[in-house]
């Protein structure tokens, strides 16, 4: 196990594991599903749900790959027997299939960076239609959803420090500039107040059993929880590190970026005229068109920008989700990594071509039959957002009835002599044993009922 690899220290796990957690559910997602939920009311339950409840979770994750020292299968059969392996491999699996759809969403981002930059897509006089033609052009997708996967790769390759921490240096910084850089510009347009007082000013009697669901599973996706990606990263934390402090600068992080995307997309929304709930739809519908408006120099360069910013906020999750899988067969099969990593890619590449063709190109996939008639990148990414909270929800059982939550703090102690018997030790007990295994386990059945038979709040 010497020969795996650790982070250089502290600033290095904190840039990976946060470039875990920051994906395109914190540019995308998030803005949309605030948008549908009223702004600043989905704001404030979102935020509660991050840090009353994933952040426990998160903490115990990075406390179990420590611990254990190796991938998520080792892990768990380490610290629980072999039956508890099976928890990991579950992991595993999972983590195999969200990459293989999340890459193709991936490329269509790097292709929108293309065309715009390159191509003549804002001068489309309709950019819906654009849309539909552009997921259905599985040529240029292809392309672009391959080359995403070869710079996945190519980090993940490179091992821990060379590849993944490094990778995550340049990354995470740019990201944060580009990002505050289009909040700047977006404050200076007309009726950007607007958007502003959307977003931040609460309307109380918007709340909904729909916003409190749809913040509760966003807030569980973003950080990436439950499929192990952390107990993976964890096994490459020093012991020295403290865990309550980087978890919880990991956790600002993402809900920081998370916060700052609805501060800029909501002030360009609200300046175009454009609706705030528009939905999926609203980066790759109704941005172009507000980029198109903005006159043909400066909309190339914000719009330009802003799906540069998408693509750094992917790729750092796309290599959190490799190296998952990665871990395993380094750890468990002992192969070497460079062979396994582009095997695996290789193979996560052809799983994805299905959510790759299924929007017009191979019709059969693109209207599922006992889906109802949803396409087959729908299905897959359905079934895998179940898995998060199901994986997270046995995770807390593990802590708290196998591996015991005495074990857990003792390793959290380490590195922290203040954490025992502290009063962040009491909440992270009674959330790990009792919130978050009901919590989860309910929203996994809600989750379930939401998307195979359309429970509507």
């Amino acid at each position: 196990m010497s020969n795996r690899g650790k982070f250089s220290g502290r600033v290095g796990f904190i840039l990976a594991a946060t470039g875990s957690a920051i994906g395109l559910s914190n540019i995308w997602r998030f803005p949309y599903l605030a948008g549908q939920n009223g702004g600043a009311v989905f704001l404030i339950i979102y935020l509660a749900c991050v840090f009353l409840f994933c952040f426990p979770v998160m903490v115990g994750e990075i406390a179990i790959g420590r611990a254990a020292g190796t991938d998520a299968y080792g892990a768990y059969t380490k610290l629980g027997g072999k039956k508890w392996g099976l928890l990991g491999i579950f992991g595993v699996i999972s983590g195999i299939f969200i990459l293989s759809y999340y890459n193709v969403v991936a490329g269509w981002a790097f292709g929108y960076f293309v065309e715009l930059t390159f191509g003549p897509l804002l001068q489309e006089s309709d950019f819906g239609s654009f849309f539909s033609s552009f997921v259905n052009d599985i040529n240029s997708n292809f392309f672009y959803s391959l080359g995403f996967l070869f710079l996945t790769a190519l980090a993940v390759v490179r091992g821990i420090q060379k590849g993944i921490e490094t990778a995550n240096k340049i990354l995470m910084p740019s990201l944060f500039v580009i990002l505050i850089g289009l909040i700047l510009y977006s404050l200076t347009l007309p009726n950007a107040k607007e958007g502003i007082r959307f977003y931040l000013v609460p309307d109380f009697s918007e709340i909904k059993l729909q916003t409190v669901f749809d913040a509760l599973r966003l807030a569980f996706f973003t950080l990436s929880l439950g499929i192990g990606g952390l107990i993976t990263y964890g096994s490459y934390v020093q012991k020295s590190e403290n865990i309550i402090y980087s978890a919880s600068v990991v956790t600002w992080a993402d809900t920081i970026v998370a916060f700052l995307a609805g501060l800029m997309v909501f002030p360009l929304v609200f300046s175009a005229g454009q609706s705030p709930a528009e939905g999926p739809a609203l980066v790759f519908m109704v941005m172009p068109e507000i980029f198109q408006q903005m006159g043909p120099t400066i909309g190339k360069i914000v719009g330009a920008s802003f799906f540069l910013l998408l693509c750094f906020a992917a790729l750092p999750s796309c290599i959190s989700l490799l190296e998952l899988p990665v871990a395993y067969f380094v750890d468990q099969k002992k192969y070497p990594r460079k062979y396994v990593v582009w095997i695996l890619s290789l193979v996560i590449f052809l799983l994805g071509l299905p959510s790759l063709a299924s929007f017009g190109a191979i019709p059969a996939l693109n209207k599922l039959w006992f889906y109802k008639q949803r396409d087959f990148l729908t299905l897959v990414a359905d079934i895998t957002d179940i898995t998060l909270t199901i994986g997270g929800c046995l995770m807390c059982i593990f802590i708290s009835y196998r591996w015991k939550l005495h074990n857990m703090n003792a390793e959290l102690a380490i590195g922290n002599e203040s954490f025992r018997g502290s009063l962040m030790q009491k909440y992270i007990d009674f959330t790990i044993r009792w919130a978050c295994p009901l919590l989860l386990g309910v929203l996994s059945v809600l989750i379930i009922i939401d998307k195979f038979w359309g429970f509507n709040f």
